[in-house]
């Protein structure tokens, strides 16, 4: 039954790591790395298959080594987040309160990104 969860929930995150790549502000990559895991768990054939991916294949990689991103993925990333927070304050006008709440989980998200190795 555990091997069954892991194999859907790793479908899944392909398939938000699919749209993820054809969206702007959607990550990709984390939902890679995710269904990687999801998928040692429950199906070596799909493991290998995103292990040797030629486009997802060395940043799983590089995150299973040493938690690496590489400095375009944190650029585009805190990149995102910035415009993505901006996008909220202008498209929703949040209550001080709310915006500041919201600003402080990209900030910690940002703050994760920036101080992992770069790779």
């Amino acid at each position: 039954m555990q091997r069954i969860f892991y194999l859907i929930a790793g479908c899944a995150f392909v398939g938000l790591a699919v749209i993820g790549a054809v969206l702007p502000l959607l990550p990709t990559t984390i939902f890679v790395i995710l269904a990687a895991g999801c998928f040692a768990k429950s199906s070596p054939r799909l493991e290998a298959w995103l292990l040797n991916h030629r486009l997802f294949g060395p940043s799983i990689r590089r995150w299973r080594e040493n938690h690496a991103i590489p400095p375009t993925a944190k650029a585009m990333a805190t990149g995102g987040m910035t415009i993505g927070f901006a996008g909220f304050l202008w498209g929703a006008h949040p209550s001080l309160p709310v915006a500041l709440i919201a600003g402080a989980a990209m900030l910690a998200c940002a703050a994760y990104v920036l101080t992992r190795p770069s790779g």
